[in-house]
């Protein structure tokens, strides 16, 4: 009798699955697919850690430290992503002129 009882539980388990709907695989931040734009991104990162100084820091250094917080992490990315864009400029002019010296061009 076990084995038959087994067998029903198990095809419980297996039409639960059936019924239920299929796993969420898609994420999506906004309801209308719309894609963050960098600026956005930046700017609710910056909002995010001047929350959690603001919840750390208040009350040793005052209210205001959540905004003084907010406002430095949203310069230092944007000078980061400058600095990053003329550090590749960089990077690629160096890696051309190895390339240039190493694989010299046969001249005919």
């Amino acid at each position: 009798m076990a084995p038959q009882s087994n067998r029903k539980t198990g095809q419980d388990v297996f039409d639960r699955i059936r019924n239920e709907r299929a796993p969420l695989t898609e994420f999506s931040i906004s309801g209308n697919g719309r894609e963050v734009t960098l600026d956005e991104a930046r700017s609710d990162l910056a909002k995010a850690v001047g929350a959690i100084a603001h919840t750390l820091f208040a009350k040793s250094y005052g209210p205001l430290v959540g905004t003084v917080t907010t406002t430095s992490v949203e310069t230092i990315l944007k000078n980061a992503e400058s600095n990053a864009a003329r550090a590749k400029g960089d990077a690629k002019l160096v890696v051309e002129e190895l390339s240039a010296r190493i694989f010299k061009e046969k001249k005919k």
